[in-house]
């Protein structure tokens, strides 16, 4: 794995070379054998005779730090990221170089970790790299590209904190400030829509990915995640504008059945507010809702539907209370297995309300979603959710294409 857009192979002065053995003839010898080699190196795909030019180039001369770089992406390239990561860490040891840092943060997004904390840990450093190579060339759109992607990853592996996941919206922005190229890098569009579909930005995923499409037409993901969204936006909106087809006299009976003890904790001064004290929520309506944190409030409704995607995350649902129209509800950080039935009953503690308003290549979505963090908060059926409900979320991008 390794970058896609590779350098081009542009020819320097190169040292005379001799039949004797001082080491300004080895140096010569190592220049020559990186030069060979990174014109091999070139390609998108592993080159054995590459890597073999390049090996023999930094035995020859172990301060060519060019040759260093050029023989971990050949590494790279071929799947050992393991020795890939010694080539740029070697590299650096000789000389300091943006390079360097931005291939290492790269890989350390990539070494196999014996746990999640050292996975964790990698990532952290992934980011520390990239801020060093930000600092050695502030106007390199690439390195600041990268440094977004290592904010990426260290969003979805640190707990989704929302200080993070604008540090790299803002490192992706920089990229395309200091770097009119950037805006034409795919990848970005595409990594940057993922971070804005996750965050519930609708329409800025949906603008991404087709900018990405069309950046890259030869690639079938950003055209597949713009749809997959289109048609899940579609649906939702169908299945809330019909509360779920459920017949109106089923629907009367589901929601005359709730009564306070559904609420469980939530009702009875046993839920513990944001304040870190335990408190009783006041009961309220769906359409008394304010947008944002209802901070003090819960609210009690029956589902109606629910609505999964290929991509699992987040789990969506239909709730409706006894006035007012069907809400969206979107849980994350679940287990597959876990959901909820068309009947039981859900109360949300303080729910976060946005009314979304997505309008895209002459379509429209407007609709009222309340984001769920984990399922943890959820009461089902007046009971809270255990400890085995909850899982990290994850995310996929292409790191090849850095």
């Amino acid at each position: 794995m390794s970058p896609r857009g590779r350098r081009g192979f542009v020819p320097q002065a190169m040292p005379s070379l001799c039949g004797s053995v001082s080491p300004g003839c080895s140096q010569g010898r190592a220049w020559a054998l990186m030069l060979k080699g990174k014109a091999l190196n070139v390609t998108p795909d592993y080159n054995p005779k590459a890597e073999e030019l390049l090996a023999k180039a930094v035995k020859l001369d172990p301060e060519l730090v060019e040759a260093w770089n050029q023989l971990g992406e050949a590494y790279w390239k071929k799947g050992d990221i393991t020795a890939a990561h010694t080539c740029f860490s070697g590299a650096l040891g000789h000389r300091k170089n943006k390079v360097s840092l931005q291939n290492l943060s790269m890989v350390l997004r990539q070494l196999r970790a014996e746990s999640t904390e050292q996975h964790a840990q990698n990532v952290m450093d992934s980011v520390r790299q990239a801020k060093l190579a930000v600092q050695m060339d502030v106007r390199d759109g690439r390195s600041w590209y990268i440094l977004g992607n290592a904010y990426l990853s260290l969003f979805f592996n640190t707990g989704q904190n929302p200080s993070i996941s604008q540090q790299a919206l803002s490192a992706y922005t920089q990229a395309e400030k200091v770097d009119p190229t950037a805006s034409c890098n795919p990848d970005l569009h595409l990594n940057r829509a993922t971070l804005h579909k996750y965050e519930e930005n609708y329409m800025e995923a949906l603008e991404g990915f087709s900018r990405a499409a069309t950046l890259d037409p030869a690639w079938p993901e950003p055209q597949q995640r713009q749809q997959q969204l289109l048609d899940f936006l579609e649906r939702l909106t169908s299945l809330l504008e019909n509360k779920g087809k459920v017949k109106v006299k089923k629907l009367q009976s589901m929601l005359g059945s709730l009564r306070p003890s559904h609420l469980g904790p939530c009702g009875d001064g046993r839920y513990q507010g944001s304040s870190g004290q335990k408190v009783a929520l006041e009961h309220r309506l769906l359409s008394t809702l304010q947008p944002g944190v209802n901070t003090g409030a819960v609210v009690l409704g029956r589902v109606v539907f629910s609505l999964t995607t290929d991509e699992k995350v987040p789990f969506t649902f239909g709730l409706v209370d006894s006035k007012g129209p069907c809400f969206a509800v979107t849980v994350y950080n679940m287990v597959q297995s876990w959901g909820v039935l068309i009947g039981d009953s859900v109360a949300i503690p303080e729910p976060n309300l946005r009314h979304h308003h997505v309008q895209h290549q002459g379509k429209s979505f407007s609709f009222p979603g309340i984001r769920v963090e984990t399922p943890l908060l959820l009461v089902v059926n007046g009971k809270t959710q255990g400890p085995g409900t909850q899982a990290a979320a994850t995310v996929a991008y292409r790191v090849q294409s850095e």
